[in-house]
């Protein structure tokens, strides 16, 4: 009886873990310039026809934006995210690989 309950209760914790790991989600802030955006971006992909819209604040943070047609938009991700990670080659600018294409190019 004991196993069983102590096997219920580790069922249980993982999959509370994996839930709070996976799907659980803050608000992440946004600038109003990319509040901005993202409703141009809405109105291009639905056709939407509204003139206004209005930015949704949790406390001092912009998260999103209501769109006048009653579309919403909360920027959210989830709780354990990082930031990206910067896959930068120090040894390598930018310049340094386009002329190390260009001379590679031109020796052929």
């Amino acid at each position: 009886m004991l196993e069983t309950l102590m096997l219920a209760s580790w069922i249980g914790f993982t999959a509370y873990s994996i839930w709070y790991l996976t799907a659980a989600k803050h608000y992440f802030p946004i600038t109003v310039n990319e509040a901005k955006i993202l409703w141009k971006i809405h109105k291009q992909h639905i056709g939407c026809t509204a003139k206004k819209w209005r930015i949704i604040k949790r406390g001092d943070n912009v998260v999103g934006f209501e769109c006048g047609c009653g579309y919403r938009h909360l920027q959210k991700r989830p709780i354990v995210s990082g930031a990206p990670a910067l896959n930068v080659n120090a040894k390598m600018s930018q310049t340094a690989a386009f002329d190390k294409l260009h001379t590679s190019y031109k020796s052929k």
